[in-house]
């Protein structure tokens, strides 16, 4: 099938933008995936680049850009955002705890979406926040339905392991204590796309002293309720 637009610079930007869809590219990286010569792909990288619309991680690789997201929100055409600011307060509202929606960027995630618990001790998280993909209940979540050779990847230099991440498998669900933060624990689940495949994480988090050393037990049945809602939500918009 030819997917060419007929206007050769686009088709190629494109090209660069779908190689970084699957995660962070070396320059070889891009070169193999888009099939353009070398030159051609750093210049059109690093002119996305310029426009935010691609970015660099902790080593050098390209990633997606910021601009990506802040144009699918201003459209209006993000389901997933626009759907988890009451399931999110809902969240908050059932735990009494601080509810957060992650969606990875590179070797990070990045908070999308929040409901803070109004008052009291809480752990705060503001919107678009970037936070490591090495710690945390809700990097174990968006690492562990990943494909071998990335899951390989960022299990290098994490606070869990292999074993971890086949529990989560197993029982849909994530917890963290005091990984990425002394004193805090959290609990987080998946959200799917239509087709299946993990897109983000739901997440409550909390000081340890009110989630305790299993905050699983206390709050995976209401994390796991408010991924599913949202995973709902994006199956009917693509059913309409």
């Amino acid at each position: 099938m030819d997917n060419s637009s007929g206007v050769g610079v686009l088709d190629k930007a494109a090209l660069v933008l779908t190689a970084l869809e699957s995660g962070p590219a070396t320059l070889a990286g891009l070169v193999a995936g888009t099939g353009l010569a070398r030159p051609t792909a750093h210049r059109l990288a690093v002119a996305l680049e310029h426009h935010r619309l691609v970015a660099r991680d902790m080593q050098g690789r390209f990633v997606l850009g910021p601009r990506l997201a802040e144009l699918s929100a201003a459209a209006g055409e993000d389901r997933l955002l626009a759907t988890a600011g009451p399931v999110l307060a809902r969240l908050r509202d059932i735990t009494g705890e601080s509810a957060q929606l992650w969606r990875r960027q590179g070797e990070h995630r990045v908070c999308v979406a929040a409901a803070e618990r109004p008052s009291g001790l809480r752990d705060t998280i503001p919107v678009g926040s970037q936070l490591t993909m090495r710690a945390g209940s809700a990097a174990q979540v968006l690492l562990a339905w990943e494909d071998p050779e990335r899951m390989h990847r960022g299990l290098q230099n994490a606070a869990f392991s292999a074993a971890a991440l086949s529990g989560i498998r197993r029982r849909g669900w994530a917890q963290s204590v005091g990984e990425r933060e002394q004193g805090v624990a959290s609990v987080s689940a998946p959200v799917r796309s239509p087709g299946g495949k993990i897109i983000a994480a739901v997440s409550v988090s909390g000081p340890l002293e009110r989630l305790s050393r299993q905050p699983g037990r206390m709050h995976a049945p209401a994390v796991l309720a408010a991924a599913e809602r949202l995973s709902e939500s994006l199956r009917r918009a693509a059913a309409e």
